[in-house]
């Protein structure tokens, strides 16, 4: 399978997009044993901030002030997501938000609507088990934006490692309250399994919080998925965030 090493982004009517540079991907990884295989591999921040405008509406906070937040932190990786909003809500949003990331060095991903990721000119989209596959976000986003996929099982695991995905998403690791459907907790040995089945770098998700982030990135997760985790009680999102990155450097 090939794989873009990048290029400049078209600029889109409206505004909704800019041309943005996105670097090379890097290959190849060796995996437990020695075996060595060439993959599309990825160097991803340690948190992977999540906006989901759900929650952020029952906390009574704007995704905008989310963003500037997590700016603040230092935070460089973020997806938003709103599972009920319509195209234009989602449009509006990704426009904010990438308006308080202006200037740094941050990837904005979308969840689910790759059509909507490439018009706001965000820089990739993160599909589940239910949505468009890998390689369909794939046709959409095109070469040089990212895709990543959600997996609840070891066998997903292994399909998303012969996929176009560029990161395979494993979880949930811990109980969690944020998905009122969410798959069976997979716990350290569900990450620790997903890390001997694909040389991709894996985003672990699903009730991690400060006590036990460390302990995720150790059972071999390259970066880590947090939503609720960020929305502490009596703490503001910039404070939470910079304890998170302090925790996983």
């Amino acid at each position: 399978m090939q794989y873009s090493q990048g290029g400049a982004q078209p600029e889109a009517v409206d505004g909704l997009q800019s041309e943005k540079q996105i670097p090379p991907l890097r290959y190849g990884m060796e995996m437990p044993g020695g075996d060595q295989r060439i993959s599309n591999v990825l160097k991803l921040p340690r948190l992977y901030a999540i906006a989901d405008a759900g929650m952020l509406a029952r906390r009574g906070l704007a995704a905008v002030e989310f963003a500037r937040a997590l700016r603040a932190a230092g935070v460089t990786l973020v997806q938003y997501r709103d599972k009920a909003g319509s195209p234009q809500d989602m449009l509006s949003a990704a426009a904010v938000v990438r308006e308080a990331f202006a200037g740094i060095d941050c990837r904005l991903i979308l969840n689910d609507r790759a059509d909507l990721a490439v018009l706001a000119g965000w820089d990739g989209v993160h599909v589940g088990q239910d949505d468009l596959s890998p390689e369909d976000a794939r046709r959409v986003v095109g070469a040089g934006r990212w895709v990543g996929i959600s997996t609840h099982k070891d066998e997903q695991v292994q399909q998303a490692e012969l996929s176009s995905a560029d990161y395979v998403a494993v979880g949930p690791v811990f109980a969690t309250g944020t998905k009122l459907d969410a798959e069976p907790v997979i716990g350290l040995e569900g990450v620790r399994r997903a890390r001997a089945l694909t040389a991709k770098p894996i985003v672990a998700i699903g009730g991690i919080t400060r006590e036990n982030a460390r302990s995720v990135v150790e059972a071999g997760a390259d970066s880590v998925a947090v939503i609720g985790g960020l929305l502490g009680v009596g703490e503001s999102v910039e404070k939470v965030a910079g304890d998170f990155l302090d925790i996983l450097r």
